[in-house]
């Protein structure tokens, strides 16, 4: 048997331990362990950009980002904690955070200045002019960063496997125990097929923010040199 021969294989697609359950499973991971991320990452960047202070946070994690070895922290995690669902989403959520809070930070901090003085002129308080002038501005690069993240997420969740936590890593788990070639490379396809749809919608998404955050740049921009 073939990769193809497996992929076209129905019996391989249903039921438990099957294609359509470890997707699903994947997918719970890396949605959980972003949203989770973006909790606590995006009010932090939010409060980092506005103000101007805590950027050296950022700067560490983002250099902690790529010094942790994923497999590694899952491994420690589950030797402190147990396995289960809860700890791998903790660890997924841990990699995801320091790109979304990263994206967040600079784009909220590099909201055009002039809008920003300009709502401050006007009387907005610094609640509105994060809701109404910095967050739109920022919203693209914020997406950017969820995109970025959710790629590390759907890569990193292929090893939830190794911690018995099932995803589509288990394709090549199993598949490597039993010397199962083509179900390892169908895992293979299926992860980078999911990584690629999932950097499509994400794309989109960025590009939609950022056409809104056009119009909103230049009336910002009027309203900065407009006379009192």
């Amino acid at each position: 048997m073939n990769v193809f021969s497996y992929l076209l294989d129905g019996a391989n697609w249903s039921g438990s331990g099957k294609i359509v359950d470890l997707l699903l499973q994947h997918l719970l991971y890396t949605a959980a362990g972003v949203v989770l991320a973006a909790l606590v990452a995006i009010p932090l960047g939010i409060l980092i950009g506005h103000t101007g202070r805590g950027s050296f946070l950022v700067i560490g994690l983002s250099n902690a980002a790529r010094a942790i070895p994923s497999l590694g922290l899952l491994f420690l995690a589950v030797m402190l904690l147990g396995t289960g669902v809860g700890n791998i989403v903790v660890v997924l959520a841990i990699l995801a955070l320091p790109a979304i809070l990263t994206a967040t930070a600079a784009g909220i901090g590099g909201a055009d200045r002039g809008a920003v003085h300009a709502g401050r002129a006007l009387g907005m308080t610094e609640r509105q002019i994060v809701s109404q002038v910095e967050w739109p501005l920022a919203l693209p690069l914020v997406v950017s960063g969820l995109r970025s993240a959710t790629l590390q997420v759907v890569a990193t969740a292929t090893v939830a496997a190794f911690a018995s936590g099932g995803g589509l890593g288990q394709l090549l788990t199993s598949g490597q125990a039993q010397s199962d070639y083509p179900q390892m490379f169908a895992g293979a396809i299926l992860i980078a097929v999911l990584a690629i749809l999932l950097d499509l919608l994400l794309g989109l998404a960025g590009w939609g923010a950022a056409r809104r955050a056009r119009p909103r740049s230049k009336t910002a921009a009027a309203a900065a040199v407009a006379p009192a």
